[in-house]
């Protein structure tokens, strides 16, 4: 099974669509991470769950 780290963070109502989309791009791209959980809470503000795949090594001797 795989496991996962997760990061977890708040964008606050102010901010735009495209910024929104441009901060969780740059995430994406650079850290390697990947959208586990988008919510829009009631005063438009949206918290924001991203994941990524902890890679394992196994020792060779």
């Amino acid at each position: 099974m795989a496991d996962y780290e997760f990061q977890q963070f708040h964008l606050p109502r102010g901010t735009s669509r495209s910024d929104a989309r441009r901060i969780l791009t740059e995430q994406a791209e650079y850290g390697f991470w990947e959208l586990d959980r988008l919510t829009v809470r009631r005063d438009g503000s949206r918290r924001v769950v991203l994941r990524r795949r902890i890679i394992r090594q196994l020792r060779t001797m």
